[in-house]
C-alpha cells in the first residue's frame, strides 16, 4: 500500500510547515517535509516499492496535534534528485545501507532524539533494517503490508504468482528475451530497463509495472492510476529491479535472523489476509522472536490495504501517541 487509504478512516492531511533537499553524499539530495505539530511526538514514514515516493495522504495517518511527521522520498525517487526516470546515475550508491544512513542522516538534521517509525512494503524492510541497526533511534515501528526482503518474495513475485494470474504472467514473461526466461527475472528486466534506447526501457517498465500491479490488486479493485505516468513506472521499475537483483543489498532472511535486536522497541505489524503477494514468513517469525511486537491480520484486505488497514493504523499512532 503506498497511500494512506480510505480518507473516513484517517485524520485530514497535513501540509508541511517546513521542507527541503538534504544532501546525503554521492551525489544524491533527498527531499524532506515536516507536516503536523511542531512539538508533537516525532514520526517519520518510509514509503514502499523502492520508488513509489511520498506524498501528503501519508499525513492522514496520524493526529496532526499529537505528531511531527517526517515524510522524504528516498535515493533515485520523487523529489529527490538525481531521479532514476531521468538518469541510470541514480542508480548509484543507492543500497539499503545508503537509505539507513539517510534516514539517519534525517534524524541528525532535524535535531530529533528518537522517532515513530512507520513503513508500508518496502518501507516495512527499511523500517525493520534501520531500527535493527539503530535500535536507540526508534521509539516505535507501525508497519503493514509487511515484507522480508528475501529471495524467496522476490521468486514469488516473479514466477509463483503466476500460477494466480496465468495469462498476465504469460505476457510479463514473455517481456524478456527467451536466452533469460528462465533465469532471474528482474535481473532480465533490470538489463532491460537500464537500456538506452527509450523503445526498449519504456516497453519494459510497462510490462513490469503492469505485472507488479496485477498482483498486488484484490478482486474488485481497478488498476493504479500512477502507473498511467510514464516516469513513475520507469523510475519505479527501475529501482525495484535494482534492489530485487542485488538481494535487496542485504543478507537473505537477515532481518528474520536479526529479531532480536529489536528488543525493547515496541511494534505493530499489520497485514491483510488478502496480501498474496509475499509469503506471510516472516510475519509469523517475528511474532515469536519479537516479545514488543504485535500481530495484526486485517481481514478484508490485500497488499495495497483499504479501509480497515488505514483504521488499524491510526489506531496504533493514536495509541502511541498516548504512550500506551
Amino acid at each position: 500500500m503506498d497511500a494512506a487509504g480510505s480518507r473516513s478512516a484517517t485524520y485530514p492531511e497535513s501540509a508541511p510547515y517546513a521542507h527541503g533537499w538534504l544532501e546525503v553524499g554521492d551525489g544524491h539530495s533527498i527531499y524532506w517535509e515536516v507536516c503536523g505539530h511542531p512539538g508533537g511526538k516525532p514520526a517519520v514514514v518510509l514509503h514502499g516499492g523502492p520508488g513509489s515516493g511520498v506524498n501528503s495522504a501519508w499525513t492522514g495517518l496520524f493526529d496532526p496535534a499529537a505528531y511531527r511527521v517526517v515524510l522524504f522520498d528516498q535515493r533515485g525517487c520523487g523529489r529527490s534528485t538525481p531521479s532514476a526516470a531521468r538518469t541510470v546515475d541514480a542508480l548509484n550508491a543507492n543500497t539499503t545501507r545508503h537509505l539507513i544512513a539517510d534516514i539517519e542522516s534525517l534524524r541528525t538534521h532535524l535535531a530529533i532524539d528518537r522517532w515513530l517509525v512507520l513503513g508500508a512494503s518496502w518501507g516495512s524492510v527499511l523500517g525493520l533494517a534501520y531500527a535493527q541497526t539503530h535500535p536507540r533511534s526508534v521509539s516505535e515501528l507501525v508497519l503493514f503490508s509487511v515484507v522480508g526482503g528475501t529471495q524467496r518474495e522476490v521468486d514469488w513475485a516473479t514466477r509463483g504468482m503466476g500460477r494466480l494470474f496465468p495469462e498476465e504472467w504469460k505476457r510479463f514473461h514473455a517481456g524478456v528475451p527467451d536466452s533469460e526466461r528462465d533465469g532471474d527475472l528482474s535481473a532480465a528486466y533490470y538489463r532491460l530497463l537500464l537500456d538506452p534506447d527509450p523503445a526498449i526501457h519504456e516497453r519494459a517498465a510497462r510490462n513490469w509495472c503492469d505485472w507488479d500491479d496485477r498482483q498486488m490488486r484484490t478482486p474488485g479493485q481497478p488498476p493504479s492510476r500512477r502507473y498511467e505516468d510514464p516516469d513513475f513506472r520507469l523510475c519505479s521499475a527501475r529501482l525495484v529491479t535494482h534492489y530485487w537483483s542485488h538481494g535487496h543489498f542485504m543478507d537473505d532472511r537477515a532481518l528474520a535472523r536479526n529479531a532480536a535486536r529489536l528488543g525493547g522497541v515496541p511494534g505493530i505489524l499489520i497485514r491483510g489476509a488478502h496480501d498474496f503477494a509475499p509469503p506471510i514468513d516472516l510475519f509469523w517469525r517475528l511474532a515469536r522472536d519479537w516479545p514488543e511486537s504485535e500481530l495484526i491480520m486485517i481481514e478484508e484486505d490485500g497488499h495495497l490495504g483499504g479501509a480497515a488497514t488505514a483504521a488499524a493504523l491510526v489506531r496504533a499512532t493514536d495509541r502511541f501517541a498516548r504512550g500506551t
